[in-house]
Order: structure tokens, then sequence, then C-alpha cells
């Protein structure tokens, strides 16, 4: 299946995935979330192939995104996809700041210390995790501070895939 975008969520608020994807849907964009798993297969494989398979990659950062595994690997895949197939990747910042993703300072860099601390073994991996939020927060996308509220966020990242 070809997704045409890639929605990476995490966020304590379990209602914000559905913020983000329901007009999407209304606009007949396939759309693929951590929820859309087959049962039984793979994490892993399933997430991987979905990036890979996508022609966007819609990254919505949120303050507690740094301290979720999955999503930092999920945005290396999407790095990765962005620089060997040329995939679109817009990055959401969602009430956190594109200076913060990209340094891993703030609330964000709280995040992400926790999670470090848990993989200190392996610091490359920590090392490609650092490299892809620097790519990804470097790239032109959407600060939800810019915006008046999420509806008119979301309308405007809509419109533009």
């Amino acid at each position: 299946m070809r997704f045409s975008l890639v929605s990476v969520v995490w966020t304590p608020d379990k209602a914000l995935p559905a913020i983000f994807m329901k007009p999407f849907v209304g606009k007949k964009i396939k759309t693929f979330i951590d929820d859309s798993l087959v049962r039984g297969e793979e994490i892993s494989i399933s997430l991987l192939k979905a990036i890979e398979h996508s022609k966007i990659s819609d990254i919505i950062f949120s303050k507690g995104y740094a301290s979720s595994r999955w999503c930092l690997t999920e945005l290396e895949e999407i790095v990765k996809c962005k620089n060997t197939y040329d995939q679109i990747v817009i990055p959401v910042f969602y009430e956190v700041d594109p200076t913060d993703v990209r340094n891993q300072t703030g609330d964000f860099g709280k995040a992400f210390a926790l999670l470090e601390k848990h993989f200190m073994d392996d610091s490359e991996m920590l090392q490609r995790w650092r490299t892809a939020l620097r790519d990804a927060a470097n790239l032109s996308g959407y600060d939800s501070k810019n915006s008046r509220n999420e509806a008119t966020l979301v309308k405007d990242i809509v419109n533009d895939v």
C-alpha cells in the first residue's frame, strides 16, 4: 500500500492524533499512524515499511516526543528516506520550540535526557537520533505558536499536503 502521508505522533494527549488525522481523511489522503498496524505484525517492520512507502512524512514534535524510542527510530528512518528517495518531510512543532528540538534543550531536551540515560551504552544510536532531530528541525515546517488555534494549524498543514 502506498501512503500519501506518515504521521508520527507522540504526546500524553491521546486526542492529538485525531485532531491532526481527521482532516486528512476528509480530504481522502491516505494516512498512517501507529494504531493502523496489523495485529501480529512486528511493529518496527510495519512502521519502517509504511515510512519507506510514503510520499510525505509529517512529523509532529511535541514536548514528550523525544522520550519515545519508537518515535526517534521512526524519525531516523524518515530522515534516511528524505535523503535517499527525496521524500517530502514536513515538521510540525506542537507546543515545542523548533530550537529546542534542534538542540535538545528546554522541556524537549529534558525528555531526551531521560531517554538518553537508558541508552548510554549505545552512543552511536544516540548520535543518529541527535542528527535526525537536528536535520528535521532545520526543515521548513509549522510552529503551533504561529497559529491562532489547532484548527487553523491543521487546515494549513492539510492544504500544504
